[in-house]
């Protein structure tokens, strides 16, 4: 059985950190439909030294969406010790150090995938992690920089060698980005020189590609980013597939609605009304996606900073997109 220190994760399904998209209240809507482990949005170590409030507020937790890591990124040894420290206290169930970012700006102040510059200076950043905190530590990265440089056997068995309890590789470079086909051979091959779980990441987008990972790869977990945007039910839908053989979940618009408002009432929880309405504008595209008409819906929804105007609106649409079919 593979397990996160005491987490089990055999065939574990998890919410990846993602940057303005996987606050608290879309962590709640992914672990009620079948995450098995989520991530906050991934945290500036800097910021949380420097006593940020809003670096600092990325980190609030909720017992409801347990198993949840903390994910931090830097390029200090002495930040990322402090930052995890400060992350600790929140009390999350694991921290995990990101190594895998791709953005320029993360990369060339030497954080993200900027690590893998120098992967005994990232062995000794994450080991200097590890003994300052009592949780288990993760790490996310990438196979490497290029394809001329692909390290990710090196960097998995280091990072195996100073205790770190599990690794998730996105199976893209660093100057792929987002681009191209994640090349998910290299999870056997992680597979094979160490002991610790291996979960999967890198083009990720449908219930079919996650058992297509575990089907081709053995991976212990599979990570879904961008798939769950706007279409959460990818969790559910892959554990029907993997489980029955087949998706028997029908999402339709009167389930993307509800699922909407239900999700703007977990953020209004937290966040309070206005910022709530206000940063929930960009979830629209994913919920309403493929629906007629929607762009009009859109600029409405866009337009109006009160929870009852958008439900508003939402409630008249759906209305409207039932009688239509019921005309017709």
């Amino acid at each position: 059985m593979a397990k996160i220190d005491k987490i089990k994760i055999e065939k574990a399904i998890l919410l990846a950190p993602m940057e303005d998209v996987t606050d608290v209240s879309f962590r709640l809507v992914c672990k009620e439909l079948g995450a098995d482990i989520v991530y906050t949005e991934f945290v500036n170590a800097e910021g949380l030294v420097r006593n940020s409030e809003k670096t600092h507020k990325k980190l609030e937790i909720v017992e409801e969406e347990r198993p949840v890591g903390i994910q931090i990124y830097g390029s200090s040894i002495n930040s990322m010790i402090e930052a995890a420290k400060i992350a600790e206290k929140e009390n999350p169930d694991l921290i995990d150090i990101n190594a895998g970012c791709w953005v320029k700006n993360v990369v060339g102040h030497g954080a993200g995938a900027g690590l893998l510059k120098d992967p005994i200076y990232m062995q000794q950043l994450v080991k200097g992690v590890i003994d300052n905190v009592s949780l288990p530590v993760t790490v996310k990265t990438r196979l490497g920089l290029d394809d001329k440089n692909i390290i990710i056997l090196e960097v998995a068995k280091r990072l195996e060698d100073i205790g770190v309890k599990a690794l998730t590789v996105h199976c893209r470079t660093r100057v792929m980005g987002h681009k191209g086909d994640a090349d998910w051979t290299w999870i056997p091959r992680v597979k094979e020189v160490v002991n610790i779980p291996v979960i999967l990441n890198g083009n990720v987008l449908t219930a079919q590609d996650v058992k297509k990972a575990f089907d081709e790869t053995n991976a212990d977990g599979v990570m879904i980013a961008r798939g769950a945007i706007g279409n959460p039910w990818i969790f559910k839908e892959a554990k029907e597939l993997i489980n029955e053989g087949k998706i028997s979940t029908f999402i339709d618009e009167d389930l993307k609605i509800k699922t909407c408002l239900k999700h703007l009432k977990l953020a209004i929880n937290v966040k309070g009304e206005r910022r709530a309405v206000l940063e929930h504008r960009k979830y629209y595209s994913g919920y309403l996606k493929a629906l007629p008409n929607v762009s009009v819906i859109r600029q409405l929804l866009m337009a109006v900073i009160e929870y009852s105007a958008v439900e508003d609106i939402l409630l008249k649409y759906l209305e409207d997109l039932n009688s239509y079919k019921i005309a017709v």
